[in-house]
């Protein structure tokens, strides 16, 4: 049987895990990002604004990881949405609205009693690496 190859991915340009796990590991041709929240990899605050300014923030780490694993969006197949309040997903959804454009992954989102470090808003990931057809 032949061995699938899995691999840690990970970016300077997107918060260091403040736990035991990966930015996102990649598993053959599959790539799954752990969760991101609208942490300034900077400052390792979360961002001000509230959960426009953290949707922007998570998504936009969650774009840096998927550059580290040669990947963007397009190769996003699956997301996962946590929301502090379920009355943010509207505006959640306009954000997530401008880095999905096209073939947009399945999703899910959930109210939760809380996220990590006081965040409004956590994204999670799943993507294939390298070329794929769209039907």
């Amino acid at each position: 049987m032949t061995s699938l190859i899995k691999k840690m991915i990970y970016s300077a340009k997107a918060p260091k895990p403040i736990g035991a796990y990966s930015q996102a590991v990649l598993v053959d041709r599959t790539l799954y990002i752990s969760g991101q929240v609208g942490l300034d990899p900077a400052s390792g605050r979360l961002v001000p604004g509230g959960v426009v300014e953290e949707t922007k923030q998570a998504l936009t780490n969650m774009g840096e990881i998927l550059k580290a694993a040669d990947c963007d969006f397009s190769n996003v197949v699956k997301t996962t949405i946590f929301l502090a309040d379920i009355n943010d997903f509207a505006a959640v959804n306009e954000i997530y609205g401008q880095y999905f454009k096209s073939h947009f992954p399945a999703r899910a989102a959930y109210q939760v009693a809380a996220l990590p470090i006081g965040a409004r808003v956590e994204i999670e990931g799943v993507a294939i690496k390298g070329p794929f057809a769209t039907l």
